[in-house]
């Protein structure tokens, strides 16, 4: 199935910019050695693709999913066979003593670069995922950057996400934060992110639940007023690598919006999705209906879809890559733009929010609304969408 197809493109967004520097990342790659953290995702798995392809003279790749690094090491052996240096996968979670133990032992890399997230907007609807999501999207990512200062590594690289700019909801929220947190950090190390659109058919995604509808024989679901950006998983790995290497300190690249890249909605890629299986959609007007349906539907070359209209909590009616106060540079590539940031980051109250929260760790005791303070303390004007509706409530 072709995913450029589905997301209702012709040609992969980055093609032209890999070209132009093909030899300029083959050649820095080759000579330098990397760490992958978060490495066994979906934007994680094709960021190591991205490096493996280009012959890295070391490339670690850590990940809290054992079962993930299998399929990865089977993907790369499949795909591409062998390099010259060293790879290896740990399967680790970089919160733990193990993981610390790990850096101490070895921590020598030109390149680190960190895709672990919880990133899905879900994750608020109670205030102990929402926690989590703060440490692993916030301080985790602090710490593995001071480990990195402390290792003398050449540069560090994270994902933020589109959803930072001006968030609505407590995810991108967090990863606004996030970017203060690298800012103080790049005091001390050259460092660069990227914002980009939903990644097509990631693990987790609402595309990717598609796959699982139709080999459970369940019905497709999906909001009819929700419109995104998509990027292929290939195009989530260039975009990241070249951020990686080509980036300034504090850069944040994104993908130029044109022709190519136009928002589409979700019930418009299950259309299309059903049709490449060959399948005609049925619309439905209940869950109990599509349910039903979903027993027979499908021996007649139809598929039971619900489509509705979004009401579930920091769902954004647009995205956006960037805001109108930040600094661009719309001439550096064909098809990514960076965002130029100055220093720009409070000590005072970062300090301030990291004690709050390990107040509340200590005291095993916190509410979603006294992490939200705090959020609106570092984000004044944090726009928090709030309709007390969540996507585990709906099917």
């Amino acid at each position: 199935m072709d995913i450029l197809t589905l997301i209702g493109r012709h040609q992969a967004l980055f093609s032209n910019d890999i070209e132009i520097y093909k030899q300029g990342l083959h050649d820095i790659i080759s000579k330098s050695t990397f760490l992958v953290i978060g490495g066994a995702g979906s934007i994680g798995q094709a960021v190591t693709k991205e490096i493996f392809k280009r012959n890295p003279k070391k490339l670690h790749v850590v990940d809290i999913s054992e079962n993930n690094l299998v399929e990865l090491v089977r993907d790369l052996r499949s795909a591409f066979g062998y390099i010259d240096g060293e790879f290896k996968t740990f399967a680790l979670d970089i919160a733990s003593l193990e993981y610390d133990a790990f850096i101490k032992n070895d921590g020598a890399y030109d390149y680190v670069l960190n895709l672990s997230a919880l990133k899905h907007v879900r994750s608020e609807k109670d205030p102990f995922t929402l926690m989590r999501m703060i440490e692993t999207n916030i301080f985790n990512t602090d710490k593995t950057l001071k480990q990195s200062i402390a290792k003398g590594t050449k540069k560090y690289f994270c994902v933020s996400t589109d959803k930072a700019a001006n968030p609505v909801n407590m995810m991108g929220a967090s990863k606004r934060i996030m970017e203060m947190f690298v800012h103080r950090n790049s005091l001390g190390i050259d460092v660069s992110m990227a914002r980009f659109a939903n990644v097509a058919f990631s693990d987790g995604s609402l595309l990717h639940g598609f796959n699982k509808r139709i080999e459970k024989r369940q019905p497709i679901v999906a909001p009819n007023d929700i419109k995104r950006y998509f990027v292929t998983p290939q195009e989530s790995g260039e975009l990241c690598l070249m951020s990686c290497i080509f980036g300034k300190n504090r850069d944040i690249f994104f993908p130029k919006l044109s022709k190519s890249l136009n928002l589409i909605s979700f019930a418009e890629i299950a259309v299309k999705y059903l049709a490449e299986l060959g399948y005609e959609p049925y619309l439905c007007e209940s869950e109990d209906e599509a349910r039903t349906l979903a027993k027979t539907l499908p021996q007649e070359g139809k598929w039971p879809c619900l489509f509705t209209k979004s009401d579930t909590t920091g769902e954004k009616d647009f995205e956006e890559f960037f805001t109108e106060a930040e600094s661009l540079d719309m001439d550096r590539f064909s098809n990514l733009g960076i965002i130029k940031n100055e220093l720009d980051f409070d000590a005072e109250k970062l300090k301030s929010f990291e004690i709050k929260m390990q107040e509340y760790l200590d005291n095993l005791s916190w509410s979603k609304e006294e992490i939200l303070e705090e959020f609106y303390k570092l984000l004044p004007d944090f726009r928090h969408k709030e309709t007390g509706k969540y996507l585990d409530g709906k099917m």
